[in-house]
């Protein structure tokens, strides 16, 4: 598509600001509207794999990502009472070479500043949150509640979960609470006393589970997360603060060690696991959707932000090599579907590296170079 062609991205998040990057790079003039009035260090830990690893080495950001993030000596899968392990993938380098690129455990906030970090001062608009959409014969008009109104030629939608980008080319319809809510929590890892834990461990219990992790190369922050049955959430996506005895009391039984972890977190907050029912329509005339606006899974994988970087490389070489909008985003809906159609399944199942686990096909993937197949 030519160069002049002037993109609209809705959406700060992993998805938004990694496609920004890559367009802006390539000489496009290209907007982030972010609803938020800043980035603040909010959130929580993300686990990323060498599929990711290439996206960001693409863009010269490899290294920060390394040495701010930690790369975990390996992921393990734990029984959740005997502490029996069940599954462990060794991240060494013959691991590493295997894959193409290192794991690595980072927190949302940290990886949001390495983003941002290439793109021209400006490019994000923060206090934008949208309104509304009109397709003219000369482009897009963006409306925003601020008053501010846009002309753009294609809209890019990486606005979430709840994203007003996909109301507008879908109708609206509430995401889907799935009987889970997710205790989760982030404290400095000298709360943990002389508990010595590994660099990243999923505890399984019956109808439950424990992601237990550090989130820096200096092993001095941990992030704790469960996911627990719930029969309700009576509020909208956002969270709720928690307590730590409720947090622990949920995981009456577990293992002795994960116990003593969950005791050391502080500040617990409550989020509803959400999804949508999968849904292959991801774009229509000049507007695209990408990560959780389309394809919003549940994070039993923790694939979510994974998807969300690979789309916004594959979209990104679809738009670079199109004539036109039209051509660019059926070329990467045929891409992306069927992938991240295998992920939302998985994720559903919740058995990912519960036990032996061919993990190649994810892993190993390059978003960066993978051969893309002709839109149908």
């Amino acid at each position: 598509m030519d160069r002049q062609t002037r993109i609209a991205v809705v959406g700060g998040g992993l998805a938004g600001l990694t496609v920004a990057t890559l367009l802006q790079r390539d000489g496009y003039p290209v907007a982030v509207y972010e609803q938020t009035p800043n980035f603040s260090r909010i959130g929580a830990g993300i686990i990323l794999g060498a599929n990711v690893a290439k996206v960001l080495s693409s863009l010269g950001l490899g290294r920060d990502f390394t040495d701010t993030g930690i790369r975990p000596d390996a992921f393990v899968s734990r029984a959740w009472d005997s502490g029996e392990t069940l599954y462990e993938l060794v991240f060494d380098a013959a691991c590493e070479a295997r894959f193409g690129g290192p794991f690595v455990n980072i927190h949302r906030a940290d990886l949001h500043r390495i983003l941002q970090a290439p793109l021209a001062p400006g490019t994000i608009r923060f206090g934008h949150r949208l309104a509304g959409l009109e397709e003219t014969p000369g482009g897009i008009t963006l409306a925003f509640d601020n008053g501010v109104r846009a002309e753009v030629d294609i809209v890019i939608g990486a606005d979430g979960i709840r994203s007003r980008v996909r109301d507008e080319i879908l109708g609206r319809e509430e995401p889907r609470f799935i009987g889970r809510i997710a205790p989760r929590a982030v404290f400095p890892a000298d709360r943990l006393g002389d508990l010595g834990i590994r660099d990243c461990t999923k505890w399984w219990g019956p109808d439950r589970h424990v992601l237990v992790y550090y989130m820096t190369a200096r092993r001095d922050e941990v992030y704790v997360m469960a996911a627990i049955p719930a029969d309700r959430w009576d509020g909208d996506g956002t969270p709720i603060p928690g307590t730590r005895d409720d947090f622990v009391s949920a995981l009456e039984g577990f293992h002795p060690e994960l116990l003593r972890a969950a005791e050391a977190a502080t500040d617990v907050s409550v989020w509803p696991i959400m999804d949508r029912p999968r849904n292959d329509n991801w774009h229509e005339g000049r507007v695209v959707l990408m990560g959780d606006a389309c394809h919003a899974v549940r994070p039993f994988m923790a694939a979510g932000g994974s998807m969300a970087i690979e789309d916004a490389a594959i979209l990104h070489r679809c738009i670079v090599g199109a004539t036109d909008a039209g051509a660019a985003f059926r070329r990467y809906a045929a891409n992306r579907i069927p992938r991240v159609a295998e992920v939302q399944r998985i994720s559903i199942d919740n058995t990912w590296m519960h036990g032996p686990t061919e993990v190649d096909w994810f892993f190993a993937y390059d978003p960066c170079n993978a051969p893309l197949d002709a839109a149908t």
